[in-house]
């Protein structure tokens, strides 16, 4: 806990012990050993035993914001507080954004055990947890922010994130010209739909597949990691976990379009008439390119970043993937085969 400063005197303050169910009589007696857990981008994990309950929880620091967020801790609580019926995310314990302590956001939530998903053993299994988590009933109302259009808001995101790249003399020039181009044709796929207007929902946007946590067929499988959630169309999700700029990301493994299909028809079958599910099949035409170019555009500007002097987080496994998704034979697999 030394790397980040403040933090182990922090988890010994009155607020916190209290926050996760500890009492001012039972503070002084009790210790608590947090060892480390997987990190990201913007948040450091650490799992430690209730030492009451005897229970493993996740303490979660959040150093950052992709969604350029003030209150980007609070956010993710309030949004495991609306999927908590689900069964197939993460209690929430406790949340403190308030950053008087401790520069940082930091949260406590419930420890799921599970291994990442295998995409060639869990898919079904995958369908039908994200088919228990978009049934989650979600109003406009509930806080999460709604993009009127989300394809735009993605295609819109992926030029904020790519002028990082743009503007950097790290990148190559060819490489620009190819993403510049990819992201007009995405524009104009856009351009052709009309807006969708049908079932919303709480979605995730982020399904990579250290993000699940699986245990088999017939048992407990989840979904972890709610940085980003939105208030949207589910087919948002879908079209992530599909895309091949989110499969290839810790598997180097593309679906087949087959595979896809079997996807879709389980997720269907698994909704079970809980939403309207027309439409699914042909909205994911435009949202599995769209969500390419969003996972090309983040690495181009992650790989900029990672190469910033002082950077609190790096990870090597993931420098290396960003640069095989800046590879020109990969940005020609997308083009060649979502637009062309």
């Amino acid at each position: 806990m030394e790397r980040i400063q403040g933090l182990k005197e922090y988890v010994q303050t009155a607020q916190y012990l209290e926050g996760i169910g500890i009492g001012k009589e039972q503070q002084k007696k009790v210790q608590i050993a947090y060892q480390p857990l997987a990190q990201g981008e913007y948040n450091i994990n650490y799992w430690f035993v209730h030492p009451l309950t005897g229970k493993k929880l996740v303490l979660r620091v959040n150093t950052g914001s992709q969604m350029h967020l003030e209150n980007q801790i609070e956010y993710e609580y309030h949004a495991l507080e609306l999927l908590a019926d689900s069964g197939r995310t993460p209690v929430p314990v406790f949340v403190d954004g308030s950053k008087k302590e401790l520069p940082y956001g930091v949260m406590v939530m419930e420890f799921l055990e599970g291994s990442a998903l295998d995409y060639r053993k869990n898919l079904m299994e995958a369908a039908e947890c994200l088919a228990d988590i978009h049934s989650v009933p979600v109003k406009e109302t509930d806080g999460l922010i709604s993009p009127s259009n989300p394809l735009q808001a993605i295609l819109d995101e992926c030029n904020q994130m790519v002028q990082t790249y743009y503007e950097s003399d790290l990148g190559e020039e060819k490489k620009k010209v190819q993403i510049r181009r990819l992201l007009e044709l995405g524009q104009e796929k856009i351009n052709e739909i009309r807006d969708y207007s049908g079932y919303r929902c709480c979605i995730n946007t982020e399904l990579n597949s250290g993000n699940f946590l699986m245990n088999g067929a017939g048992k407990d499988n989840y979904l972890v990691d709610w940085e980003k959630p939105l208030y949207g169309d589910p087919v948002q999700d879908l079209g992530h976990f599909l895309a091949p700029t989110t499969t290839f990301w810790k598997t180097d493994l593309i679906l087949t379009e087959e595979e896809m299909a079997d996807f879709t028809r389980k997720y269907i079958q698994a909704i079970n008439g809980r939403f309207d599910v027309s439409g699914i099949e042909e909205r994911l035409n435009i949202f599995i390119p769209i969500t390419c170019l969003r996972g090309i555009t983040w690495c181009a500007m992650a790989w900029v970043e990672y190469q910033e002097p002082g950077r609190l987080i790096r990870n090597e496994e993931t420098f290396k993937k960003m640069e095989d998704y800046l590879n020109r034979d990969f940005l020609d697999m997308i083009e060649e085969r979502y637009y062309k």
